[in-house]
């Protein structure tokens, strides 16, 4: 026989279940954690760790938190990546026997809806991945919003482009087959925004992911006979990822998904490509140094006004479009609004009172919403018809056209939820009073008696008062007690007989009266029914607009777009931004562009604009030489920031500006040590750049910043000047590029390489200071000016001087200048001057590793490799042949 209570058992059941979850096992009004949960919860949430049975061979460590302050603890495991399952009482209190207990759902970093444990403008990603032959698929879904994607990977770099798009959505949590081993090369860790921390790893059983499996999972849910029309043909590992997840949220969710209502396909070439590296040197979406919004380009570019709005503009900058035709739908309605002021501010205004919809709409259908979240449903609805008459303002342009013939107010859902719903609901349906007066008769005759009983109450006492002749004599309630007569110590002696002592007090005593029970039994009888009818009442609502999901979801997809437009006028009217011309060519031209984050930092009107053009003939090239501190990397921050806002449909801060739109936008801009991986400054600036090279197409742009620091001299110039040479003699690579560099021996390349032209950061001596212009000006720099940078950085004098001196004798001596383009070399064609570690002549084995997609290799793969080699050579040493 077990030694274990009822309560125990099920708390064993429910943990077997749940072993890498936390259990939240609900007692009364608290939820309680025993064992190992308690003790890793306790620490963790820093509350008191106790026993149960403490002493007795049944003890089990535990603590426990009071349910109605739950949240707050669970945002805390969750925001450290445990997972917390809630178990609940599903009996009634009284019922004979042990009360039962289910898990009501299972929290995960990734799975998550409510308001407070989420950040309004920002998507909550849960992720899956699957590779399988020589492909990778990924999905996403927002559980919140029910937005769903995935994506197909085929081939060489497979790898690489699924963890791009994986940095991409930084999720919160990671799906993969149990034992695969897809964190060797899956590391989105710097993609992942600060705040958020790493994504917590889930491991699901392997036939979760198996497409045929996958596929039925998914035509299921979506009620369709297959999978055609959605795009996935011969894409088994992205249908795999996607049935996965959809299994996933499931199980932990246990509620209805039907807001999910279908998988978009997420394909490469529609977008301009930003990775990892891109977002973070340009400051897309945090600054460099904090890592927080503040001093970015959203930083400048949000001015949204609804929570959808926010996580929209998001999007729209995360994947910037490729198609010329949709970039200039969005600018002609941005242009639309702009000429528009009164209508624009008409439409802010409507649109400041409009809630989360998408994120109300999901709580909804999944039955977790509440009276005032219902309520703010009904009254941001009721908003909408204000925002469509200001839309109805504007010049006629595709996308206002399509927005105003398919925008759906819902009013009939307004109006269902306004006839049911009191004005002003409770945070809960127990608190009472959610259902409005007047819609159900049984529910107001309920009310009547137990209003009726308060007028009893008043009488009763009234009537006690005047027969006892007790003038202090009062009527009450508590819930121990239910109702009682009190009267004081003083006036014991008028006590009637019939008077029942229920409880003493110090200056008082407490009675009942037959009477007073029946009508306790009568008005506590009606405040449950009440409770009971509402809760009924208020479920019935929830299903009723749960009916109408999708429509709410398009409306709050309609909502967004408007917002993020309507911002984006708003920011260039404010800015002083123009309309750019996007097409599909191969010039970009900029006419006095600025730095959009720059000058709003600058915010004194001091920022020097500057030109800018490139194109796909004499100007692909662009070297750009001059001073530290002459603003050569805003410069080239500016000019790709200005081409992504172009892309997003933004208009930009120039006077006038063309772009040829870009597939991918790579930098090499700044350092950063990556110690905790190995890889130090000069180490991640070269993978950065091989990067670049084996990736770039002829529609990119490349943006290189001082390429070949870190390293003596002569190698980085040897290295600055074979990148040059590189894109501009591999044909199928030709991308428009900006490289800044301090070598001014480049500059010789001028008229060497046909694509490649000199630009320079212009400066003015005067005395033995320095004025920096930031005016970019072709031609190049003759000084870099950094023994003045030092001066004013506050280096010791004999410093500065002594490295004039020094400046002085190398220019003299002209030890670092080379003769040209092709440079002196000694035997065996190394650089005069400097030795080389490394011998030219490769071993076959170097040349067959370089062939060799490395960090793509299975550890066992790696293993196989190396016996295969050892077994070719043997203990050769790798010196030539």
């Amino acid at each position: 026989m077990s030694s274990k209570t009822p309560m125990m058992q099920q708390f064993h059941r429910i943990k077997s279940d749940h072993a890498d979850a936390i259990v939240f096992f609900r007692l009364g009004d608290f939820y309680e954690m025993f064992f190992e949960d308690a003790e890793v919860a306790s620490s963790f949430l820093d509350i008191t760790l106790t026993a149960r049975n403490r002493g007795k061979p049944s003890e089990a460590p535990m603590c426990g938190v009071p349910a109605r302050a739950a949240d707050s603890y669970i945002a805390r495991l969750l925001g450290a990546g445990f997972k917390v399952a809630i178990a609940e009482q599903v009996g009634k209190p009284g019922e004979k026997g042990a009360m039962d207990r289910e898990v009501v759902r299972v929290m995960t970093p990734g799975t998550l809806v409510e308001d407070n444990l989420l950040s309004s403008c920002k998507d909550n990603y849960l992720v899956s991945v699957f590779e399988e032959s020589d492909s990778v698929g990924t999905a996403a879904l927002e559980l919140s919003t029910g937005e769903f994607i995935a994506a197909q990977f085929n081939g060489k770099g497979r790898q690489r482009l699924a963890r791009e798009e994986v940095s991409r959505l930084a999720p919160r949590e990671i799906c993969v087959p149990d034992g695969a081993e897809l964190e060797n090369w899956l590391c989105v860790e710097e993609g992942v925004s600060a705040g958020t921390g790493a994504p917590t790893w889930s491991a699901l059983p392997v036939w979760t992911f198996e497409p045929s499996r996958a596929r039925g999972r998914l035509c299921e849910h979506f009620e369709v006979s297959s999978l055609v029309g959605y795009d996935f043909d011969g894409c088994d590992q992205a249908v795999g990822a996607a049935g996965a997840l959809l299994a996933y949220v499931a199980n932990t969710q246990k509620a209805p998904l039907h807001h999910i209502r279908s998988l978009r396909r997420y394909r490469e070439r529609e977008y301009l490509q930003l990775d990892s590296t891109t977002r973070r040197t340009l400051e897309i979406f945090e600054s460099w140094q904090d890592r927080t919004a503040k001093g970015s380009l959203l930083d400048v570019l949000d001015a949204t006004l609804t929570a959808m709005g926010g996580r929209c503009l998001r999007k729209w900058l995360l994947r910037p479009l490729r198609d010329p035709v949709a970039i200039n739908h969005r600018l002609r309605t941005v242009a639309a609004m702009h000429a528009a002021a009164s209508a624009r501010a008409g439409i802010r205004t409507s649109l400041g009172s409009v809630r989360d919809l998408e994120r109300l709409t999901t709580r909804t259908t999944m039955g977790s919403a509440t009276p005032r979240d219902l309520g703010a449903l009904r009254d941001s609805l009721e908003s909408l018809p204000k925002v469509l008459a200001q839309l109805e303002e504007l010049d006629d342009t595709p996308i206002v056209d399509e927005l105003i013939a398919e925008f759906d107010p819902c009013g009939d859902i307004a109006a269902l939820i306004k006839e049911r719903l009191v004005d002003e609901p409770a945070a809960v349906v127990s608190d009472g009073g959610v259902i409005r007066d007047g819609f159900d008769e049984g529910l107001d005759a309920l009310r009547n008696a137990s209003g009726e009983g308060k007028d009893f109450i008043a009488t009763l006492q009234a009537q006690e008062r005047d027969r006892t002749g007790i003038s202090s004599l009062k009527v009450g309630f508590n819930k121990v007690f239910g109702y009682y007569i009190e009267v004081s110590k003083a006036n014991m002696g008028k006590v009637p007989e019939e008077f029942i002592r229920k409880q003493t007090l110090t200056n008082a005593e407490r009675f009942i009266t037959p009477e007073l029970k029946e009508f306790e039994r009568t008005v506590l009888s009606a405040e449950e029914r009440i409770g009971e009818l509402e809760t009924r009442l208020f479920a019935e609502l929830r299903e009723l607009v749960s009916v109408d999901a999708s429509r709410l979801h398009r409306t709050a997809a309609f909502v967004a777009t408007v917002d993020v437009l309507s911002c984006l006028a708003e920011v260039a009217a404010l800015n002083g931004y123009v309309e750019p011309v996007v097409d599909d060519g191969r010039v970009l031209e900029i006419h006095q562009g600025r730095h959009p984050v720059v000058e709003m930092l600058q915010n004194d009107g001091r920022f020097v604009p500057n030109n800018s053009y490139m194109d796909d003939d004499v100007h692909r090239i662009q070297l750009l030489t001059g001073p530290n501190m002459g603003g050569k990397s805003t410069y080239l921050r500016q000019v790709a920031l200005i081409a992504i806002m172009a892309q997003m449909g933004s208009f930009v801060p120039a006077e006038s500006a063309r772009v040829g739109v870009f597939d991918r936008i790579f930098t090499r801009v700044g350092a950063s040590d990556n110690l905790a991986r190995g890889a130090s400054t000069f180490l991640v600036e070269m993978q950065e750049t091989a990067n670049i090279l084996h990736n770039a197409t002829p529609a990119s742009l490349v943006i290189l910043d001082e390429v070949g620091r870190g390293t003596s001299t002569y190698d980085g110039l040897a290295l600055a000047w074979a990148v040059v040479e590189y894109l501009e003699h591999q044909e199928e690579i030709a991308p428009r590029a900006l490289f800044a560099t301090h070598y001014h021996e480049l500059t010789s390349l001028e008229g060497v390489l046909p694509s490649l032209r000199n630009l320079n950061v212009a400066a003015q001596e005067h005395g033995d200071g320095v004025v920096f212009l930031h005016r970019v000006e072709p031609g190049a720099a003759d000084r870099s000016y950094g023994i003045h940078v030092g001066r004013l950085a506050g280096l010791p004098r004999e410093v500065v001087e002594r490295a004039g001196e020094i400046l002085c004798t190398l220019e003299a001596t002209d030890a670092l200048t080379p003769s040209g383009p092709t440079w002196p070399r000694g035997k065996g064609g190394q650089l005069e001057g400097q030795m080389d570690l490394y011998p030219v002549t490769e071993h076959p084995l170097v040349a067959e590793l370089r062939e060799r997609l490395v960090d793509e290799l299975t550890p066992l793969e790696a293993l196989n490799l190396v016996s295969k080699w050892k077994a070719k050579w043997g203990s050769d040493e790798i010196d030539g042949d």
